[in-house]
């Protein structure tokens, strides 16, 4: 691909689905791209008994599951716990969930799914499939009029971070006498590598792979909530992150709240692959 026309050129330097929601990721090499994000990215999500969604911000032990994906089926694992295998084409009875401010339809997974997840988190808890049939728009304040579903995401189908906007990070981390974290804390779909930290808040469509097939629009900073500092590996939290990030990463688009990393939308690609190791060019975009 030339990139003689943009003004940046950066590499996916690593891909991560997050098949059900603020479980563990999973890392691939390559993953097939939807215009609702990654295939099977936040397609399950845990509810509570009145089916609102459940994160890592109440329940941080849902970073102790596991998640490999295999041909027919999501195995999950967690300590102390028999693995659940879930078929990715099954389903059971129909259900309305509610992530954020929207109420969706969704499938229930059943009820060794329900008293897995139940058991592992100490309360009573549903496992669901969002209904492929629906289509979950995000913000189109953000998107500027763009329709781009999602599944059980926060908001938007994609989210970019750069390998140099965590070195800043940990040096900064470093410096206040902390230990460095990973990339997993900030849950991105793609990492970028060959920018500067933070460049990827400039960038304007991302232009993927060797024709350009895929176009990714940067749409809106990510607002961080308490999960980075949780730590995937114990589900310990404690608060390092979170304030070296109120030093230097408050955005005024989000009213002050701290940023990291960008979210993105489709807007052509639906069908292709991303893979690990393509370049991505792109104009500045102030």
């Amino acid at each position: 691909m030339s990139t003689s026309a943009h003004d940046v050129s950066a590499r996916i330097a690593r891909l991560f689905v997050y098949p059900v929601k603020s479980c563990a990721g999973v890392e691939l090499p390559e993953a097939v791209l939807t215009e609702a994000g990654l295939d099977l990215d936040r397609a399950w999500m845990v509810v509570d008994a009145e089916g609102e969604f459940v994160t890592q911000r109440e329940l941080p032990r849902m970073a102790l599951v596991r998640v490999q994906l295999k041909h027919h089926e999501v195995v999950l694992r967690a300590p102390g716990m028999l693995a659940l295998h879930l078929q990715i084409d099954a389903v059971e009875a129909p259900a309305k969930v509610r992530v954020w401010d929207d109420v969706v339809p969704a499938y229930d997974m059943g009820d060794v799914a329900a008293q897995w997840f139940s058991d592992f988190l100490g309360q009573r808890l549903r496992l669901v499939r969002f209904d492929p049939e629906h289509r979950r728009l995000s913000s189109l304040q953000w998107t500027q009029g763009v329709e781009a579903p999602n599944q059980f995401s926060d908001g938007f189908p994609l989210l970019a971070a750069s390998q140099a906007s965590l070195d800043l990070l940990n040096q900064r981390l470093a410096a206040a006498g902390h230990p460095p974290v990973g990339m997993e804390r900030f849950r991105p779909n793609i990492v970028l590598d060959g920018i500067e930290a933070h460049d990827e808040d400039r960038l304007g469509t991302l232009h993927v792979g060797d024709a350009g097939a895929i176009r990714l629009r940067p749409v809106k900073p990510c607002p961080r909530c308490p999960i980075p500092n949780v730590d995937p590996a114990t589900a310990q939290a404690e608060p390092a992150v979170g304030d070296v990030l109120q030093v230097y990463r408050r955005n005024e688009r989000l009213g002050g709240a701290v940023a990291f990393g960008m979210n993105l939308i489709v807007l052509q690609g639906d069908g292709e692959l991303l893979r690990v190791g393509q370049l991505a060019a792109a104009s500045w975009q102030f």
